[in-house]
């Protein structure tokens, strides 16, 4: 604790030092986690979860779910903890079945003190999947939430029923915020075939961004979630318009924090020996301009700790999962967690 006290404090040095000496600052992390397929053990009757059942392939019983909670829970706690003892204040999560596995989850020893609170929608996803947000209540106070669906048709025509984008608004530490949670279709039959699904997505944020932003040039909105895009794809550095560099962004712009990350090599899953950078946060104009108000973009970071990875065998140095070529193997997920830290002056 003494540590992170002190990493704190060095923090607030730093950066007051770059500004007026009277100013300190507040820290807050926000992130986001896929928990790669987080199911309970029952089989539900309107959704194909029967894989993820005693008597399924998968052989999920009660014993795997709880290993599966208490592995999330032990990255969760960890989550900004080197930079404020309070870890992660929201965080944004998807593949989750349903909201119960959510409430088993905020009880897991490792995070039950920080009594995390859920917003949660059902989604029409067929596989039953569902984005949602955890928030800890000393941070974040709830305003209202919306659903806005993705409706996409195959080539047959019929509709291919997915995640909707999950718009979460409230008053974090006392200031309006808007974070839209995604979960965006995947790249099943290849990734030119199946872009125009993510694009639409994007739209979908991008229209509700404007709106938002329309009525307050800077209006803190965060675009968060497994994008299944890497942040040089069409739906989110052209529909989105997210920007590499902060000083690029403007008005109505976003700022993608991961963009030289992605540049530099660096993932959050890996397939075929490639890293994507699927998962990312994007930020609104309101949380880089620095002539406005109250918290602003400091750092972003990757949660890819030595023992998130696969040590051994065909995936060794992929993302230490659950299932991995059909066999059991009692990880974590198939991403890394993200997160950003934001600051903002107090007298």
């Amino acid at each position: 604790m003494l540590s992170r006290l002190l990493f704190l404090s060095l923090l607030i040095m730093t950066l007051s030092s770059r500004a007026d000496a009277q100013h300190q600052y507040k820290v807050g992390i926000i992130g986001f986690y896929n928990f790669e397929n987080l199911f309970d053990t029952l089989d539900a009757p309107d959704i194909r979860d029967e894989e993820f059942t005693p008597s399924g392939s998968n052989l999920w019983n009660t014993e795997k779910y709880q290993v599966k909670l208490h592995n999330l829970a032990r990255v969760v706690s960890e989550l900004g903890t080197q930079i404020t003892p309070d870890g992660v204040s929201i965080l944004g999560v998807s593949e989750v079945e349903n909201r119960k596995v959510l409430e088993d989850f905020v009880q897991q020893p490792a995070i039950k003190d920080r009594n995390y609170q859920i917003v949660h929608h059902d989604s029409p996803d067929e596989r039953g999947i569902d984005v949602a947000l955890l928030y800890n209540p000393k941070y974040f106070k709830l305003l209202g939430t919306k659903a806005m669906p993705l409706v996409i048709y195959r080539d047959s025509g019929e509709r291919d029923f997915t995640r909707d984008v999950f718009l979460v608004s409230g008053l974090y530490d006392g200031e309006l915020i808007h974070i839209m949670v995604n979960h965006w279709p995947s790249r099943s039959g290849g990734e030119a075939a199946s872009q125009p699904f993510r694009n639409a997505a994007a739209m979908i944020c991008k229209n509700a961004a404007d709106s938002l932003m329309q009525e307050d040039p800077n209006a803190k909105v965060i675009i968060m979630g497994d994008l299944n895009d890497d942040p040089i794809s069409p739906s989110v550095k052209k529909i989105l318009n997210a920007k590499r560099d902060k000083e690029a962004v403007s008005r109505g712009g976003f700022y993608n924090p991961m963009y030289n990350l992605f540049k530099k090599g660096i993932g959050t899953l890996a397939y075929r020996d490639a890293w994507s950078l699927f998962d990312q946060i994007l930020l609104s104009y309101g949380l880089v301009n620095e002539k406005a108000e109250g918290y602003k973009f400091y750092k972003v970071f990757i949660h890819n700790e030595p023992y998130l990875l696969q040590t051994g065998g065909q995936y060794a140095g992929y993302p230490f999962r659950t299932f991995g070529g059909g066999a059991y193997m009692g990880g974590y997920s198939d991403h890394f967690p993200v997160y950003v830290a934001l600051v903002k002056a107090v007298e």
